[in-house]
C-alpha cells in the first residue's frame, strides 16, 4: 500500500507516462524519410525497407553495445551506416539525425499530463528519469522540473537502481522519500521498488501486472494520482 506521508518528491518517466510514444516516433521517421528523399535518395530507399532497417538496428546492437543506453547515438549512428551502405555521404548523418530529433520533441501530451504536472509541481519536487532520449525543455515542461536524469546522459538505464538514486541524489532526498511514477511495469514499478522507492503504475490500458511483487499503487492515469494528494 502506498504511504503518502512518507512522499517528499516524486519522479516520472516521460515516453508513455506523459505522452504516447509510437504515433510521435512514426512522425518523426516520416520526416527524416522525406528529408533523405530530397538530400540522400539511396538511402531513402534503404531506409523504407523493414528488412533492411532490421538488419541495421540489429548490427547496431550487436556491435556498438557502448551506445545501448544512448537511443540519440543509435539513430544517429545507423542513420551513417545507411548512408554508408547506400553509397551516400556519411557525414550527413548529422543533419538528417537533427531532422529526426526536431520532430521527436513534438510530442501529443495526454489529457492530463500536463495539469497533473502544474498540481504536483506546486507539491513536490519533480524529477524526470527516462532511458529515452526526450527533452523536457524542448518538449516545453522543462518548467516543472527540478532535474532530469536520462540513461544517455547518466550512462545506466532502467531498471538498474543506480539511476533511481541518482534522481534521489538530484532532489537530496534518500530513495525511500520518493514516489517514482511510470507506465513500464519491469523498468519503472519493479526498478523503482528494488532502488527503495515507492512505486506507482500507470497502467493506461488494462494491462495484467507481470511481477509476483506488486506496486505501492496503480493508477489508469495521472488525474488518479493528483486525487491521492487533495
Amino acid at each position: 500500500m502506498l504511504d503518502i506521508a512518507r512522499i517528499k518528491a516524486i519522479s516520472l518517466d516521460l515516453d508513455d507516462t506523459l505522452w504516447p510514444i509510437w504515433p510521435t516516433i512514426e512522425r518523426a521517421e516520416k520526416v527524416l524519410h522525406e528529408w533523405l528523399v530530397v538530400h540522400a535518395p539511396m538511402a531513402a530507399a534503404l531506409f523504407s525497407s523493414p528488412s533492411a532497417l532490421r538488419e541495421i538496428r540489429d548490427y547496431m546492437a550487436a556491435n556498438r553495445p557502448d551506445l545501448k543506453n544512448d537511443l540519440s547515438a543509435v539513430r544517429r549512428e545507423s542513420i551513417r551506416l545507411a548512408l554508408y551502405r547506400a553509397g551516400e555521404n556519411p557525414l550527413m548523418a548529422e543533419a538528417a539525425f537533427e531532422v529526426f530529433f526536431a520532430e521527436r520533441q513534438r510530442v501529443t501530451l495526454f489529457e492530463d499530463a500536463q495539469p497533473s504536472l502544474e498540481f504536483l509541481a506546486g507539491r513536490f519536487p519533480l524529477v524526470t528519469i527516462s532511458n529515452g532520449n526526450a527533452d523536457v525543455a524542448r518538449v516545453g515542461l522543462g518548467a516543472y522540473f527540478r532535474a532530469t536524469i536520462s540513461a544517455r546522459e547518466f550512462g545506466v538505464g532502467k531498471p538498474d537502481p543506480r539511476i533511481f538514486h541518482a534522481a534521489a541524489g538530484a532532489v537530496e532526498l534518500e530513495p525511500e522519500d520518493i514516489l517514482h511514477v511510470g507506465d513500464d511495469a519491469t523498468l519503472d514499478a519493479l526498478g523503482a521498488i528494488n532502488a527503495g522507492m515507492q512505486a506507482a503504475w500507470v497502467n493506461r490500458s488494462d494491462h495484467l501486472w507481470p511481477h509476483e511483487q506488486e506496486p505501492h499503487v496503480t493508477l489508469g492515469n495521472l488525474t488518479e494520482l493528483c486525487a491521492l494528494f487533495k
